[in-house]
């Protein structure tokens, strides 16, 4: 959950352990067709933005016909050995990284049995390795500064159907290994959700590795590799194509440097981990959080100082409110007795024992985090101008997710704290934007 929520000292940290199915009410997502339209449909709106930004300079395409519709497939890229062989190095050095390096053990939240899992917190060593090993490599002509632009198609289709395997793999893991996680008891479903929420081999966590790192860190490199084809096409890099790199680049270094705080987010907390993670982690974020550098390549326009400073600004400003909030709930779930912007904490205590925080930044409102996260994504579009709408697929498409996600948190949260989540949201009435939403 995004709100702040924390153990009441000396409350036991234990829930009564979930059942092995779900009611059919509580199907997610539209239930098994949902499911399906989504699991066969998310593939393709990656496939066809790029297609828009690439080949039609951003502009959205209306196929009006079965011709222009075949055509439009027909331009969906086979993986090539290439591709391949890039991702499958890829995947396995940031896998090996994740088991290998260095860094403390940490423990998660406690699970239904009360239990917590502990987490090998390595990734602000693990993300400069791999920035020095991708340095090398095009230092020394092993791989082409320009390399995710060039193979942009090739590898969104390896990773696509890498991402399916992979899937599978999870889906079976689950039903084998799982313990009491709750599923639907409907193939399709369960497959797009997940049935098992850490499916883990020995000590490896497959689900935090694929949230916390293959999809994340070539993200943000494939950003300076799009950068670099506009070098080559134009013999420039553009101001608002550094703004986009350099944001993009300081967000996931923030990001490993608090990595710890991963381990209270929704996903990790709350969602088994099936095709909607899986190809989330590994195809929507990195391939469709670079829409922005893709559609700037070939519009190497500049800004005004005061257009800069603008977005510097909101970018700044989102960063506070986001990281500041966090770190403001992280500190309350260690110790709810500290002082929140130099005064007591103010909070509720539920009957289960728990600490709902009700001051501070989450005074503001319930998810005044997502309210940083979304100033941060406007930032991120602006450097594009307002030539086309696909470089602000990412905040559309982000601004659904969150009020979804603090839908889904809201009807979660009113049926496991009842009276005390009422009395919550009586004392902080806004959802994301205080005195707006």
């Amino acid at each position: 959950m995004g709100l702040g929520e924390a153990a009441a000292p000396g409350a036991p940290a234990t829930e009564k352990a979930r059942g092995r199915t779900r009611p059919a009410d509580m199907f997610a997502f539209g239930g098994p067709w949902g499911a399906a339209g989504l699991t066969i449909g998310l593939p393709l709106v990656v496939f066809y933005l790029w297609v828009c930004i690439v080949d039609h300079g951003g502009a959205l395409l209306w196929p009006r016909s079965g011709a222009d519709l075949l055509g439009l497939l027909r331009r969906v890229p086979l993986p090539t050995p290439r591709a391949v062989a890039i991702y499958g190095v890829w995947f396995a050095l940031q896998a090996a990284l994740q088991i290998l390096m260095p860094g403390p053990w940490k423990e998660g939240m406690p699970l239904a049995d009360g239990t917590r899992l502990k987490y090998r917190m390595n990734g602000w060593v693990s993300w400069w390795l791999t920035w020095a090993l991708v340095g090398f490599a095009v230092v020394t002509g092993l791989l082409p500064a320009t390399f995710f632009y060039d193979e942009y198609g090739p590898l969104l289709s390896t990773v696509v159907i890498f991402s399916f395997v992979y899937s599978g793999y999870l889906h079976w893991h689950g039903l084998r290994y799982g313990k009491d996680e709750a599923v639907y008891g409907n193939a399709v479903h369960d497959f797009f959700m997940g049935t098992a929420l850490n499916p883990r081999t020995g000590q490896f966590d497959h689900k935090l590795f694929c949230e916390a790192r293959p999809g994340l860190i070539l993200w943000v490199i494939g950003n300076f590799s799009i950068a670099a084809k506009q070098y080559q096409l134009h013999g420039t890099i553009s101001t608002p194509m550094i703004l986009v790199c350099v944001f993009h680049f300081w967000y996931i270094a923030d990001y490993y440097f608090h990595e710890e705080a991963i381990l209270t987010t929704w996903d990790i907390k709350h969602e088994n981990f099936g095709f909607m993670l899986c190809f989330g982690d590994l195809v929507w974020v990195p391939f469709t959080y670079t829409f922005q550098a893709l559609y700037l390549v070939n519009h190497p326009h500049g800004l005004p100082w005061w257009g800069t400073a603008g977005i510097v600004a909101l970018n700044l400003g989102g960063y506070v409110v986001f990281r500041w909030s966090n770190i403001q709930k992280h500190h309350f779930r260690a110790d709810p007795t500290r002082p929140v912007w130099g005064r007591p904490a103010e909070f509720i205590t539920t009957t289960r024992g728990t600490l709902l925080l009700a001051s501070g930044w989450w005074g503001k409102a319930r998810h005044v985090n997502y309210l940083g996260d979304l100033m941060m994504a406007l930032a991120w579009c602006l450097p594009c101008l307002f030539g086309s709408v696909v470089p602000y697929f990412y905040i559309i498409y982000f601004t659904i997710l969150l009020v979804l996600r603090e839908r889904r948190d809201h009807a979660m949260c009113a049926l496991k704290y009842g009276a005390d989540w009422q009395e919550y949201t009586r004392r902080v009435p806004w959802r994301i934007i205080p005195r707006v939403y």
